[in-house]
């Protein structure tokens, strides 16, 4: 319980942590986000003078706490949207988003109210400081400052225009100036959230995401044929004005001059697929990835050393530009189709590479205090999106976090092995962590870990599993036994996760034999009986793989489990059923004991029933089954009619032997 408590209290500290570092909110929402922020971080105290304390903590006391980190994870989501979402999206959607704002401010009001003051070893000054962060909540819902109604209303007017002609020029400057869309960067920025926002929809955009598109690709051309400050860091000047005057030269039948912001510092020809590299210049791909195979190191126009390789594609100039080869009536450049396009591309803004570039710099200092929040960081941006785990990688992260699974401090293990999962989802990014040699740092997580950090370590090694050559590094490790142990011992989260890397583990044979010895096969079937049986699914998945093994067979034998598996084929799902008829196959080939011990417990009626409406797998291993049992029965009947044979023969040939003896005695 005091480990808990110590664990529950430790996460509302970092959380507070990861909230401080949320910055730059939106100016719709800025005022109340600040507001929020600055009441959660008088809460630290309160969690470091319960953390610290030798006292143990009420039972309505922890439920309370329990809640309010599931409040505070809610409110971080959100103030990271306020952070980083859509521009327009907080204008048009205001109402929506303040009323999740007060659906969260209730939720931490309501979990902050009930923990037990009273009955906690906590000073004065915090419980003082508490009740004062309980008064502003309760101020705080439902009150809300008034929107700014004209930035709704130019946002709509400006939606409702049907032709370019009718914009206001000034509304557009205002929107760009309330908004801050007033440069390459910022549109960029804006792009990326809305294109985040419509993969978060799988795709299928609604119209409100489809309004917001349509405005920013107003605010986009306004930037070109406005002339607004639109700085894209190519050569340190403005679009020039003469992209809008092009159509003069039309009337010479000359080509129109390309404008300098449109061509490769390179080449100097007009970009097709520009993209961004660290020190902030605009090249086109194919011409600056030449140049970084030739092994420069440098950026060509700046000869600034590059401080990554990445390549964050310029959506917003390839858009102006091609608008400008529209006015202009020359065919927009087409993207090459090649091959040499990285699939590992990310769309990372500058200062988001920035960003990933200094946490780096923080892993590598030697500082504790630096490493863990570096680490968290990294963690928290990884699980975000697939262009941040790119540009991660990329960046050089891998080997940095590998080295910090020994640490002994637990949270900058949790940290890094958690940083590694989510860079794990990247395809390419598994190979990677494979060749940093994070396996045995991995496998330390899992054996001395807390509990979180073993959990993440569990899935971590399940996501590398995918890969087939992986599975024998991971088995050949030492991997399999803390993870049998995690199954046992680990919360319900824990449990599950080493479940699925286990499974994926002993896909492959050379693995089945280590988890036996590993004595997972009592623990799987301890799982099977458990109340609430919350595991059958992945203890029956992972039984039946190992049936399969000579000394898995061996292991259920002894675990007396066809009495379970009897009951599961009766009464599972179907999932279930088919598992657990596949186990029993294994369990009686070659040994007709077990045949005979399932036929009295009934298995006859569950199998027939299966063999007609169960999957597919589920009907051919009850049919392995039926034709097994069928024989058997033949084979016991045909055994049964011998012995009775036998016995008619012999009471025969007693009773004919009988007569003689009397007539002996008769004489």
């Amino acid at each position: 319980m005091e480990v808990e408590k110590e664990a529950t209290a430790e996460s509302l500290i970092e959380l507070v942590s990861e909230i401080s570092a949320i910055s730059d909110y939106r100016s719709t929402v800025k005022k109340e986000y600040c507001n929020l922020v600055r009441r959660l971080k008088l809460l630290t105290p309160l969690f470091e003078e319960i953390r610290d304390s030798n006292k143990p903590i009420p039972e309505e006391t922890s439920t309370a706490m329990f809640s309010l980190k599931k409040a505070m994870e809610s409110a971080k989501e959100l103030l990271r949207f306020g952070s980083e979402g859509s521009k327009i999206y907080m204008v048009l959607e205001r109402d929506q988003i303040m009323n999740k704002f007060h659906e969260v401010t209730a939720q931490l009001e309501q979990a902050l109210g009930g923990i037990s003051y009273d009955k906690l070893d906590i000073s004065d000054e915090v419980k003082e400081q508490v009740e004062l962060v309980l008064a502003q909540f309760t101020r705080a819902k439902g009150r809300v400052d008034a929107p700014d109604i004209e930035l709704y209303e130019d946002l709509l007017s400006l939606y409702d225009k049907t032709s370019d002609a009718a914009t206001d020029s000034s509304v557009i400057r205002r929107l760009a100036e309330k908004l801050q869309l007033n440069g390459i960067v910022d549109l960029t920025q804006e792009s990326v959230a809305l294109h985040e926002m419509v993969a978060a929809s799988g795709g299928d955009p609604g119209s409100s995401i489809e309004k917001m598109s349509i405005l920013l690709k107003k605010i986009k051309e306004s930037a070109q044929t406005e002339n607004l400050d639109v700085d894209d860091n190519v050569g340190g000047n403005s679009l020039s004005s003469s992209c809008c005057k092009q159509g003069k030269n039309e009337m010479n039948h000359q080509p129109p001059a390309i404008p300098d912001d449109f061509r490769c510092p390179i080449s100097l020809e007009l970009m097709k697929d520009p993209v961004i590299v660290s020190t902030g210049q605009t090249y086109e791909r194919s011409c600056i990835e030449k140049w970084l195979e030739a092994g420069h190191g440098t950026c060509p126009k700046t000869q600034q050393t590059l401080s990554s390789t990445v390549l964050t594609p310029n959506y917003v100039l390839r858009s102006l530009i091609a608008q400008w080869c529209e006015v202009n009536g020359i065919e927009p450049p087409k993207r090459p189709s090649s091959s040499r396009l990285s699939k590992s591309a990310s769309t990372c803004s500058p200062a988001e590479r920035s960003k990933i570039e200094n946490l780096l710099q923080k892993l590598t200092s030697g500082n504790p205090e630096d490493q863990r929040s570096a680490a968290g960081e990294i963690r928290l941006l990884a699980k975000r999106n697939a262009d941040n785990r790119v540009a991660i990688a990329e960046a050089g992260a891998i080997p940095l976090l590998v080295g910090l699974l020994c640490m002994p401090d637990s949270r900058i293990q949790e940290h890094a092995v958690t940083a590694l999962l989510n860079l794990s989802i990247c395809e390419n990014n598994k190979g990677s962590i494979i060749s940093a040699g994070a396996v045995p740092g991995i496998v330390h997580v899992l054996k001395k870990g807390s509990m979180e950090a073993r959990e993440n370590a569990a899935a971590t090694l399940f996501s590398l599993s995918v890969i087939d050559e992986n599975k024998v590094t991971i088995g050949s490790s030492g991997a399999i036994p803390p993870l049998v142990t995690l199954l046992s011992e680990g919360t319900q989260r824990g449990k599950k996760d080493a479940a699925t890397a286990l499974f994926n583990l002993c896909i492959y044979q050379g693995n089945k034999g280590k988890a036996v010895r590993a004595g997972v096969i009592p623990t799987l079937m301890r799982l099977l009986t458990e109340p609430g049986g919350g595991m059958v699914d992945e203890a029956l998945a992972i039984l039946a793989i190992l049936a399969s093994h000579p000394d898995g067979k061996a292991a259920i034998r002894s675990a007396e489990a066809v009495p379970v598996l009897v009951e599961v084929i009766g009464n599972g799902s179907p999932r279930n059923k088919e598992n657990a008829a596949a186990v029993l196959v294994h369990l009686c080939s070659g040994d007709q004991q077990y045949l005979a011990q399932a036929h009295e417990l009934g298995v006859n009626g569950p199998l027939l029933e299966l063999a007609q409406n169960g999957t597919d797998r589920g009907k051919r291993k009850a049919a392995q089954l039926l034709e097994r049992m069928s024989r058997f029965l033949e084979q016991q009947q045909q055994h049964e009619e011998e012995v009775q044979t036998q016995t008619e023969l012999q009471a025969q040939s007693q009773d004919n032997a009988l007569p003689s003896i009397t007539n002996l005695d008769d004489s």
